[in-house]
């Protein structure tokens, strides 16, 4: 069952655009000249700028799917080191999260193996006026799964006949679905990988597995190749993110997110502190009852 490959791609490109709204400022410079060329690393204050607009955005967008009960899943996908993490964590670092939460299962347990392949993933879809960001998701099954060989060929079929089918039952239940594919060269990723190992504050980052999977590189590849020609649909397509410039993808990716469901401001009016009570003769109790942490700064 092969579906109508609709593959779309998140340009490559230097950000201002217009967000849900909100129009870009005019100037006499083109974004090329304002902001360099795609091989040029972005401005750190421009990207600190933009990056700073599109959380404000992406609050009003929380509060919209909170009054709303929308819900909404999120899945980030691409080889290991492709940024898939740190676009997360620019996503939920100014939100609620109650409201945006984050999903980065573990390896299953041996009672999860048993159970319909789909189940734990399931048990944490969200409820109304809730967005869920799955930092990667069933796919698992069609990329590590099957390439480190954790999974049989028939699992694997088996996969493929689900998956779409899956996926419309979530989104016939009313639940926006947006999937991310993260794409690196293998340049990039091995420069990435190397960083990690220089960096003992990144070294966790690395398992046995990132390393074995750089010498099945190829074999990724057609596996991706595959999972596309199977789940990417008209209904439910994968959006690809060129990856190798961090910065950019994380701006692109968020842009992207804000454009797919459309919001308006719900953001509370300011609110006024009110004054502090007057004392009624309460008296603290001696700093010396107290256990304090050492001031070492």
């Amino acid at each position: 069952m092969e579906l109508e490959k609709v593959n779309r791609y998140i340009p490559f490109e230097n950000i201002p655009g217009i967000y849900m709204g909100h129009k870009k400022e005019k100037s006499d410079k083109s974004p090329k000249e304002k902001n360099h060329s795609e091989d040029e690393e972005l401005d750190t204050k421009f990207y600190e700028k933009e990056l700073s607009k599109l959380q404000i955005e992406l609050v009003k967008l929380q509060e919209w799917i909170k009054s709303k009960g929308l819900k909404v899943v999120v899945l980030f996908e691409g080889r290991d080191a492709a940024g898939k993490g740190g676009t997360i964590k620019r996503i939920i670092d100014k939100c609620n999260p109650r409201i945006v939460r984050l999903v980065a299962l573990g390896v299953p347990t041996e009672k999860e193996k048993s159970q319909w392949y789909f189940q734990r993933y399931v048990a944490n879809l969200p409820s109304a006026g809730e967005m869920v960001l799955f930092d990667r998701s069933w796919y698992n099954r069609a990329g590590v799964e099957r390439v480190m060989g954790f999974c049989t060929d028939e699992e694997v079929k088996e996969f493929f006949r689900s998956c779409p089918e899956f996926e419309k039952i979530l989104i016939r239940s009313g639940i926006i679905l947006i999937k991310y594919w993260f794409s690196i060269s293998d340049k990039e990723q091995e420069k990435r990988f190397q960083k990690r190992i220089n960096d003992p504050r990144k070294r966790w980052k690395l398992s046995p597995m990132d390393l074995e999977s750089r010498a099945k590189w190829e074999e990724y590849s057609r596996a991706k190749d595959e999972m596309f020609s199977y789940t990417d649909s008209k209904q439910s397509p994968w959006y690809v993110v060129n990856a190798d410039d961090k910065e950019r993808a994380r701006l692109n990716v968020i842009h992207h997110l804000l454009s797919m469901i459309p919001y308006k401001d719900l953001t509370p009016e300011p609110i006024e502190l009110p004054p502090r009570e007057k004392s009624k003769g309460y008296v603290r109790p001696p700093m010396t009852d107290q256990t304090f942490i050492p001031e070492v700064y």
